[in-house]
């Protein structure tokens, strides 16, 4: 978004993320913050212009839309960049999810508790864009920080030397799904992503870096489809063609059973997708699972997924994007920052 065509003032407008958000504000009858309206403040000036341009003529505020305002505020207020043209209202609807993915608590809405959503920025090196993002617990956010891969690590490397049951509010368990969520936004090598076990399955619309992964994924997303079975049966010519067909069944008859043994009923979806994450800490699943993946390499993790999404084996909807254009959007050059023209500190009312 641009603020073309929406001044209001003579002067320049020095920071014009902050009058757009301002903007906004005003186009959805929300007064900002009381902490950003003081004098000289952009993001006044914004609102107040917004004020003069819609008078009543406003549209809704729904929950989204005030989601994806507190999120524009909360990155100009930290100096980060903020992609707006993927990351909409509309955007925030298809990420949200009843649970989190790392405690697998029920999420609640603003009610100032440990168990309320949030979107986190799963890479810190990385702005607030489409396929960085994914909601989870306050707890889960606050637990998990800044924090890259190799730091996960060295949290879990911490509980079992010294026998803890939790760390930092998690217990082992949540903290290898933390691990998993990063490592889906951090560009590893093929043989790093290969050796790394599945312990949470995608979020919507995150964005997966590394192809074995994607590969991952997709296969055991696939005992979540109800006609698993036939699908699976379909899939092995894929690997048969690469001289793969015993290393494919070997991992895929190790997978089934931990389902099995899960005995989940009434297909719940929620908890097949828990029991398929908690096959994972079987070490003859990961065991087999590395035999197949490192006879691959990444290009052949990306053909064979391709080839499943074309033959409508994907589970749920897939989007491939090109290397170029997997992190389209993060500012990854910047580390997640505003460029510096844009970074601003904002002007608080005073006292606050």
């Amino acid at each position: 978004m641009t603020t073309q065509g929406r001044l209001e003032f003579d002067t320049p407008v020095q920071d014009p993320v902050g009058f757009d958000i301002g903007w906004e504000h005003a186009r959805h009858a929300l007064a900002p913050p009381p902490a950003w309206l003081g004098p000289g403040s952009a993001l006044r000036q914004g609102w107040e212009a917004g004020q003069a341009r819609f008078g009543r003529r406003t549209r809704a505020a729904t929950p989204s839309v005030r989601e994806w305002l507190r999120l524009r505020l909360q990155a100009w207020e930290r100096g980060r960049d903020f992609e707006t043209l993927q990351v909409t209202p509309h955007f925030l609807r298809q990420i949200e999810v009843g649970h989190c993915p790392v405690t697998r608590e029920p999420l609640t809405q603003a009610l100032e508790r440990p168990t309320d959503a949030c979107v986190d920025r799963v890479f810190d090196a990385a702005g607030y864009a489409a396929g960085n993002l994914a909601v989870m617990s306050e707890g889960a956010n606050r637990a998990k920080g800044s924090r890259d891969l190799a730091q996960v690590q060295a949290q879990l490397q911490r509980m079992a030397r010294g026998g803890l049951a939790t760390l930092d509010g998690l217990g082992a368990d949540q903290w290898e799904r933390v691990g998993t969520l990063i490592s889906f936004v951090t560009p590893l090598s093929h043989e790093e992503a290969a050796k790394l076990p599945l312990h949470l399955l995608p979020p919507p619309r995150l964005r997966l870096l590394n192809p074995v992964q994607g590969l991952q994924a997709l296969l055991t997303l696939q005992l979540a489809h109800p006609q698993w079975s036939a699908r699976l049966a379909r899939i092995v010519a894929l690997f048969e063609a690469l001289g793969l067909r015993q290393d494919y069944n070997l991992f895929i008859h190790t997978l089934i059973p931990r389902l099995l043994a899960a005995q989940v009923r009434d297909g719940d979806p929620l908890r097949t997708r828990w029991a398929l994450e908690d096959a994972w800490s079987h070490e003859a699943l990961n065991r087999r699972w590395q035999r197949l993946a490192l006879r691959l390499d990444a290009e052949a993790c990306e053909t064979l997924v391709g080839r499943m999404v074309a033959r409508g084996l994907a589970p749920q909807s897939v989007l491939a994007h090109a290397p170029e254009q997997a992190t389209e959007g993060w500012a990854l050059e910047r580390q997640g920052f505003a460029p510096p023209a844009r970074r601003r500190a904002p002007q608080r009312a005073a006292g606050r």
